[in-house]
């Protein structure tokens, strides 16, 4: 009886393309095997309105119509007038609402994949919260099938950053990572391909973000849109007070007269306003020390913990937490990037890391 031949890996490369998603709260990023990161976009999806109805009432031609993503579309939050409605479909790393997260995700794929690909199966890799239930699995798996992919695999968020961080998961010295999303904290303690310990809060850059809102409608009598916060936490932000003075002028609606005002901010400000979600943080890190195996908490304690996502940026976060834990911290190389990233280096090495 012949034997059935076996196709190389090149060969199978040719109709199939393996893509790893990090569907993000605030941004998603794409990465394929032969492109390395393809796409990085923020996760909003404007659609145009058909008169008086709203977007989730499909067109005579059953489909609503996509006005803008990503950046383009990130620019109408709070600016968009009466035709059109910019949403966020992600919320706290999970799809909140389930046909905007379809058509986002399928307008990035077009984006990210050249015509002459379109041709090539696509299996998806797509990073999940810990914390994100069973409902919500299913429902990210769904979306990604039904823009176009395959076949579709998930992966813990915070093992993906481990990997992109360049920490050594597949052996047995312990290694924790802390990654900061827009919606959502990871903590991960890693080992041997797998999370000993995963856990996740619904906090990140956005709550920050909010915080700095009410801090500042509170003390100054301004009202900051959201984009303005998020500027300014960017531009001077910092988790201590105890750091030289840093300012920036920042403009609102004025609480009282509702007239534009501007007011000047500082980085002690930011770092005033931020303290309770700072808090949630810091929490939840001492929670993953705590639930740790001993000995894993040694290789932690020599190795220090690894900080990414956006909200790894905050000014002066390492040394924030390094002060509260008593373990050093460092931030990673490239940490915007490091779920997607690991998320790509784990599809070529499927039998070592856990996948759902």
């Amino acid at each position: 009886m012949a034997q059935p031949t076996s196709h190389p890996p090149l060969f199978s490369r040719l109709f199939r393309q393996n893509v790893a998603v990090d569907l993000g709260t605030a941004n998603t990023l794409i990465y394929t095997d032969d492109g390395g990161i393809v796409l990085n976009q923020p996760s909003v999806v404007c659609f145009q309105k058909q008169g008086e109805a709203r977007r989730d009432h499909v067109t005579a031609g059953g489909t609503p119509i996509v006005a803008a993503v990503g950046n383009e579309a990130k620019q109408m939050l709070g600016r968009a007038p009466g035709n059109l409605e910019a949403v966020r479909p992600m919320r706290h790393g999970v799809i909140a609402d389930f046909p905007a997260a379809e058509h986002m995700i399928r307008q990035f794929v077009a984006m990210a994949r050249p015509r002459q690909l379109f041709g090539r199966r696509a299996t998806f890799t797509i990073c999940v919260p810990a914390g994100a239930t069973q409902v919500e699995r299913r429902a990210i798996k769904e979306a990604a099938v039904s823009a176009g992919a395959w076949k579709v695999s998930l992966i813990g968020e915070s093992l993906a950053s481990a990997v992109g961080a360049g920490l050594p998961v597949a052996s047995a010295t312990g290694s924790m990572v802390v990654d900061i999303g827009g919606g959502t904290t990871e903590v991960g303690v890693i080992a041997l391909g797998g999370a000993v310990y995963s856990g996740s809060i619904r906090v990140g850059g956005d709550q920050f973000d909010q915080a700095i809102v009410n801090h500042v409608r509170s003390v100054y009598g301004v009202l900051l849109g959201e984009q303005t916060a998020e500027y300014v936490k960017k531009t001077i932000g910092s988790a201590l007070r105890d750091v030289p003075l840093e300012r920036m002028n920042a403009t609102g609606r004025s609480v009282e007269d509702g007239l534009p005002r501007t007011v000047q901010l500082s980085n002690h400000d930011i770092a005033e306003a931020i303290v309770a979600p700072l808090r949630q943080v810091i929490g939840a890190v001492k929670t993953g020390l705590e639930s740790a195996p001993p000995e894993l908490i040694t290789d932690i304690a020599g190795s220090g913990i690894v900080l990414t996502g956006g909200g790894a940026l905050l000014g002066h976060l390492d040394r924030c937490l390094s002060e509260q834990l008593g373990v050093a911290v460092r931030v990673a190389d490239e940490p915007l990037t490091c779920a997607v990233r690991g998320a790509g280096a784990a599809l070529g090495m499927v039998d070592a890391f856990a996948f759902d």
